[in-house]
């Protein structure tokens, strides 16, 4: 047309500027003993060497030693009393065979079983543990710990590359192909693939366990197609919402305000896996509402 064309700027949020929810302070031996105390570290009181550091609530801290950088406390910043807290709940909590394997999987396994971060977000590369680590937590807490009488997973259905066209069945059958990520994820958490012994055409009976059916039918478990979300009011709930990044910040408003009393809800999703045309990197709705709940009490996120 002849016309030039500007980007709309205003609701981006610059990726390399991200809140990454967690930080690293030097402090003295003295202080990370105060912090692994009942009363933890006052934020106020910390030693010269970290300097004064503005920390968000629910952020996770990497206590070093200055004279001893071995030395080394996971806490975490608790806004309400403005203290550092060691990092006790993972230590105590068995999730099966899952276990934290670095220091950002430790701080978002703390925040996902703690029932008063009531949204929590979290951004990684693919591989880094973001849906397992959410599934893990919600089972362990929907089944074992019967804080939320169920785990309800959506995802956005946007393919990857074209559509190959419409899906047969009812709206659950049709939902299986987008949910074979998640019924991977419970496979593994529950042992799916236990009880083959060995390889099929040799001898060996494959009689894999159906995890997903399971819980289905146990009421532990529910799936809800993101399209037909609206005006749900979903209460005592513990609620993932996986591939975040693929959602505008309008539907992650409306996914947010459908939470009721008594729910949590997990968002994860990574910036650079972006399948929907409409949104980049800097504009998708995961990101934006990192920025936006940043510095809320309720909220807690971890790169």
């Amino acid at each position: 047309m002849g016309l030039k064309a500007q980007d709309y700027t205003t609701d981006k949020v610059d990726l390399a500027d991200l809140y990454p929810g967690c930080c690293e302070l030097w402090v003295s031996a003295e202080d990370i003993d105060r912090a692994n105390t009942e009363d933890g570290l006052p934020a106020a009181e910390l030693s010269a060497a970290s300097g004064s550091p503005d920390l968000q609530p629910n952020e996770g801290v990497t206590l070093m030693e200055a004279a001893n950088p071995g030395h080394t406390l996971l806490a975490r910043y608790h806004a309400p009393t403005r203290s550092l807290q060691a990092l006790r709940r993972v230590n105590r909590t068995r999730l099966g065979r899952i276990q934290p394997r670095n220091r950002e999987q430790t701080f978002a396994l703390d925040l996902l079983l703690d029932p008063a971060v009531q949204l929590l977000t979290m951004v990684g590369k693919a591989g880094t543990g973001k849906t397992l680590l959410a599934l893990a937590a919600g089972l362990h807490q929907v089944a074992d710990e019967r804080l939320y009488e169920r785990l309800l997973v959506t995802r956005p259905v946007i393919p990857l590359g074209k559509d190959i066209g419409f899906l047969p069945g009812d709206i659950q059958e049709k939902m299986v192909p987008w949910m074979q990520p998640i019924i991977d994820n419970l496979d593994f958490l529950l042992g799916g693939g236990d009880e083959i012994h060995q390889p099929p055409g040799r001898g060996g009976k494959r009689t894999p366990r159906n995890s997903w059916a399971d819980l289905k039918s146990m009421g532990l478990l529910e799936v809800e197609a993101i399209s037909y979300i609206r005006g749900r009011s979903i209460p005592r709930q513990f609620m993932v919402v996986d591939e975040a990044q693929n959602l505008t910040p309008h539907e992650v408003k409306t996914i947010v305000t459908r939470v009721g009393e008594g729910t949590k809800i997990v968002l994860t999703g990574d910036p650079y896996q972006i399948d929907n045309p409409y949104v980049d990197a800097e504009s998708n709705g995961l990101t934006w509402l990192v920025e936006r709940f940043k510095g809320q009490l309720l909220a807690g996120h971890i790169t």
